[in-house]
Parts: C-alpha cells; sequence; structure tokens
C-alpha cells in the first residue's frame, strides 16, 4: 500500500537513551490510513525507550490533525518540541496547533451549589418562562391569521376548506367531551351550593344561595371548568397525536408533499374547539344549575320553580354572556398550546411525554391567568 502511513528509525549505534534518534515518516498520515495498520501505536511503542525524538515529515504526503496528534502524542511523552522537527512549513503549521490545543489544560469549574444554584434556577426559569411566551404568542397569531383566511375562503372558495378534519375534531373534543363536562361541573355545582347553604345559614339568608350558585356557575365555572377539562383531555391529545406525527416523520413528509402541517393539522383542531366550546359552557351551565337546584331542593325546600325563578329575576343572563365571551380565547389559548408543543417534540419517547405534559400545564396555567385578567376588565366595565 503505497500511500500507507510508515516510518522507519535511523537510531545511533549504541544503548536506546544515549543519543536521540531520528524518526521518519512517509505516505499519508491520515484517519483513513491509519485506522487500519495502526501506525501510531507502533510508533508510540517504537518511541517509548528514547527521551529525545528528532522528526522528519518531509516524506509524508499528506497528514490530518488525528495523524498530527499521533505523531505528537507519540513523541512528546518528555514535552514535544518544534526544534526537533523537520517538515515543510504548512505540516510544522499543524503539528503546532495540535501540539498547542494538546497542552490546554481543561478548566474545571466548581458545581453552583446552594443559594447560588437556586438563583442560577430561578433566572433560567424567567428567562424560559419570556421565550416561551413570546413564542406561544406568535404562533397563536399565526392561527389567528389562518383562521381569518379561513373565513374569507368560506364566501370565496368553499371548496379550499377542509371540511372532514374539523368535524372529526368537533366529534372527539367537542360531542365526546360532553358526559364529563356535565357530570363535573353537576357536582361543582353541588359543592358550592352545600358550602353557601352552611355559610348562609348563620346568618338566616340561606335563601340567597341561589344567587350565589347562578353568578358562580354562570359567570365563572361553566367556561372555566369546562377549560381545563378541554386542556386535560384535548390539550394533551393534540400534543401526542402531532407529536406522534413529528417522531414519524410524517410532519416533513407533508412539506415536501407541498401540503401545509400548519392549516392541515393545527387550524382543524382550532376550529372544532373555537365551534364547540360554547355548546360544551351551555351544557356546564344546566349541569351545574342542575347540580345547585338539587342541594338547594333537599337542604332547603325551595322547588324547581322558585330556584330557577330566582336566577332569572336576580341573576339573569348577562352573567352567562359574559362567560361566553371568554369562550373563544380559551378555545384558541387550548388549541394552539397543544399543537404548538405537539410540533415542537423530537425524536424520543421521552421528548413526547415532555411536551404532551408541558401542553397541560401550559393551558391549564394560560386559562387561569386569562380568567383573572377578564375578572378585572370586567370589573372596570362594572360588568
Amino acid at each position: 500500500m503505497e500511500h500507507a502511513a510508515a516510518f522507519r528509525i535511523d537510531a545511533p549505534e549504541g544503548d536506546a537513551g544515549t543519543e536521540p534518534p531520528m524518526a521518519i515518516l512517509s505516505g499519508d498520515w491520515t484517519t483513513h490510513w491509519m485506522v487500519g495498520d495502526g501506525a501510531d501505536e507502533a510508533l508510540a511503542a517504537e518511541l517509548a525507550g528514547w527521551r529525545d525524538v528528532w522528526l522528519d515529515l518531509t516524506r509524508v504526503r499528506r497528514m490530518d490533525t488525528a495523524g498530527a496528534f499521533a505523531i505528537v502524542r507519540a513523541a512528546g511523552r518528555d514535552g514535544f518540541s518544534l526544534d526537533r522537527l523537520k517538515a515543510r512549513p504548512e505540516q510544522r503549521r499543524l503539528i503546532e496547533l495540535v501540539d498547542n490545543a494538546h497542552r490546554v489544560e481543561p478548566i474545571v469549574r466548581p458545581e453552583p451549589k446552594g443559594f447560588h444554584s437556586l438563583t442560577i434556577r430561578i433566572g433560567k426559569g424567567v428567562v424560559d418562562l419570556q421565550a416561551e411566551f413570546l413564542d406561544t404568542m406568535a404562533f397563536f397569531g399565526h392561527l389567528l391569521v389562518a383562521a381569518a383566511r379561513m373565513v374569507v375562503n368560506l364566501f370565496v372558495a368553499p371548496g379550499k376548506i377542509r371540511w372532514a378534519p374539523i368535524f372529526g375534531q368537533m366529534e372527539r373534543a367537542g360531542l365526546d367531551a360532553i358526559p364529563i363536562v356535565a357530570i363535573t361541573t353537576f357536582f361543582i355545582g353541588a359543592v358550592v351550593a352545600l358550602l353557601g347553604v352552611n355559610m348562609l345559614r348563620q346568618f338566616g339568608a340561606e335563601v340567597f344561595v341561589v344567587e350565589l350558585i347562578g353568578v358562580a356557575v354562570l359567570r365563572e365555572f361553566n367556561i372555566v371548568i369546562t377549560a381545563v377539562l378541554l386542556a386535560g383531555r384535548s390539550a394533551s391529545a393534540f400534543a401526542a397525536e402531532l407529536g406522534s406525527m413529528k417522531m414519524q416523520q410524517e410532519v416533513d413528509a407533508m412539506q415536501v408533499m407541498g401540503v401545509d402541517p400548519f392549516e392541515a393539522l393545527v387550524l382543524p383542531r382550532f376550529m372544532a374547539l373555537l365551534i364547540t366550546i360554547p355548546l360544551l359552557t351551555f351544557v356546564a351551565t344546566l349541569a351545574g344549575l342542575l347540580g345547585g337546584l338539587m342541594v338547594t331542593w333537599t337542604t332547603l325546600d325551595l322547588g324547581p320553580t322558585f330556584f330557577l325563578q330566582r336566577i332569572v329575576d336576580n341573576v339573569g343572563a348577562t352573567h352567562f354572556y359574559i362567560a361566553l365571551s371568554k369562550a373563544p380565547v380559551m378555545a384558541g389559548v387550548v388549541a394552539s398550546i397543544g399543537c404548538r408543543q405537539g410540533l415542537l417534540t423530537g425524536g424520543d419517547v421521552q421528548s413526547l411525554g415532555r411536551r404532551v405534559t408541558a401542553a397541560v400545564v401550559h393551558a391549564i396555567f394560560a386559562i387561569i391567568m386569562l380568567d383573572a385578567a377578564f375578572a378585572l376588565v370586567y370589573m372596570e366595565l362594572d360588568l
């Protein structure tokens, strides 16, 4: 093999170690030629008994960083010196570069502990929260633009709208969620009624528990409980579905075929939640009022007619309209967070698990924060 890395030793006569030898290298000292024949190990073993080594690289055809490192390591046990090197200028520069990098001592920084570690984690958390918020808002903006384009196509080109996945997602994310939403809000209304009766009985005002139930269910619990259940049910499903598609490279395949994954995957899920969340809110309202009615009927002997009449006279429909005004925002938050976390999934199962968990946690956090913001706004508007 004419290009294989090779060497020969011109050693002076006498015992090894008395005078420095001359190592004459030839061939290609590159990774390709050194891996097979082990020339670097042979050179290191041959020069192990000599204190100083002279190197002649003028016959070397090609040399990369791996070959330079092998030469420096074999000849530099007591410290490699460029004064004992005979080579072309480009070879000398490469040897010098590798030798300088080899001499650099790694900097071992002590791991932060105690309060220092706590402040670092808090700082990273704040920075990550800010970046996550900005990325989510950008994704939500893209979603709103796509939804507006879909509304325009509804009047201009209805054939471009993907009706099949929208209705499919409406059934899965909306209609299939009616039982769990109804049962949960029924017990929430019952619990509010029980607490209200026990508290107001101390003041002889048990009858006002009807107004308490009406305001709590019509204004807050119907939309909040519905959105939280959708966050745990639909946001996690969206993240898992899109994350699995991302892991199997189905999203990349859609892009290669010219299909926009955002309009094909994200927009149908958003439209499905946007259409079905008012229905779920209405179901939650009826179930919550029914739970409160059952408690007041059994504990206070207030009949359904009296209960509903006080709801109509003293509570009204304004609180229900306020809850419905929050529904589109809640639907957009749940859909955008779930789909975004799914599209951020990496190539392993651990990443999928983290993204599904993050989708649920972020969606619930956003729902509570937005509900508090809505409460402040409506309080300033005296609604």
